[in-house]
């Protein structure tokens, strides 16, 4: 199933996330319009139990006036998990589901046998059970990418919001996505409101191999966006480094060229799909 985009960016190279909860449909709209490379329909969290059917009811409707979105459902665990995807099985403007709380290759496989064939599945690892599990996530026919639910899998664990704390999990689904051939994970969101903090927390997302963040508030998207893509700085110099070394490799001189060019075809590729010009 072709699955569409709710921006230019295709979602697996799509940096900013918005999470946006079911219960403000008024919202919609506006999101899917705003820098954010992909939107969110959240039933899971941010919907209170009595809510959810509402909620779903609201997201439907928006998804079958032709409006395209990807939608956060409930953990397999639940009796909501099921209820989410007999109503979104339909959909063909869904652009696909986040599962929440993952736990294993097998609740991926049972989301998407009840969607139609095709359907993407993000896995959003947020448990010390979800993390140790997350090669066999990885490696299931029907995920598509992870991501690394942070809030809940500090709660579960106990683990503080440090860098070096979060260096652990964030590597292993790094490595993960990886050894699984997927598209680089997407970290938690940022919560507080500073954009310098953001802009930190961004780039450090980018160091830690991680190649997309969960945004709250689409004001968060462009910051995202500029950190978790090459600066155009990135850009002259891979220019330089490809001219010097060449697309083909023949001006390589020994093998420690070799690692800079692979960055540069990289950095040059990224520029492309991100509209990034050098300085």
């Amino acid at each position: 199933m072709e699955t569409p985009v709710t921006s230019g960016v295709a979602p697996d190279r799509a940096r900013s996330w918005l999470l946006v909860p079911a219960t403000k449909p008024e919202a919609f709209s506006a999101a899917v319009e705003s820098e954010v490379d992909a939107v969110i329909l959240d039933i899971e969290d941010a919907v209170a139990p009595a809510a959810k059917p509402a909620a779903r009811r609201a997201v439907v409707e928006w998804l079958e006036a032709g409006n395209s979105a990807w939608v956060r459902i409930n953990d397999a665990t639940t009796s909501f998990w099921a209820d989410d995807l007999a109503a979104l099985s339909g959909l063909k403007s869904l652009a696909g589901v986040m599962l929440a709380k993952t736990e294993s290759g097998s609740q991926v496989e049972a989301t998407a046998a009840r969607l139609p064939e095709g359907t993407r599945v993000l896995a959003l690892i947020e448990s010390a059970m979800g993390l140790e599990a997350t090669p066999e996530i990885a490696r299931a026919d029907a995920t598509f990418r992870l991501a690394f639910g942070s809030g809940d899998f500090r709660r579960d664990t106990g683990m503080s919001d440090e860098p070096l704390a979060m260096a652990y999990p964030r590597s292993r689904l790094v490595v993960a996505s990886r050894a699984a051939r997927l598209p680089g994970p997407i970290d938690g969101p940022t919560l507080a409101a500073d954009e310098a903090i953001l802009s930190r927390d961004s780039a450090l997302t980018l160091s830690m191999g991680m190649s997309g963040k969960l945004c709250m508030r689409s004001e968060q998207a462009p910051t995202v966006n500029r950190e978790l893509a090459p600066t155009p700085g990135d850009v002259s110099w891979s220019n330089e480094v490809i001219e010097d070394l060449g697309v083909d490799g023949a001006g390589v001189r020994d093998g420690s060229d070799l690692p800079r060019l692979a960055k540069a075809m990289k950095i040059r590729e990224a520029a492309e799909v991100f509209g990034i010009s050098a300085d």
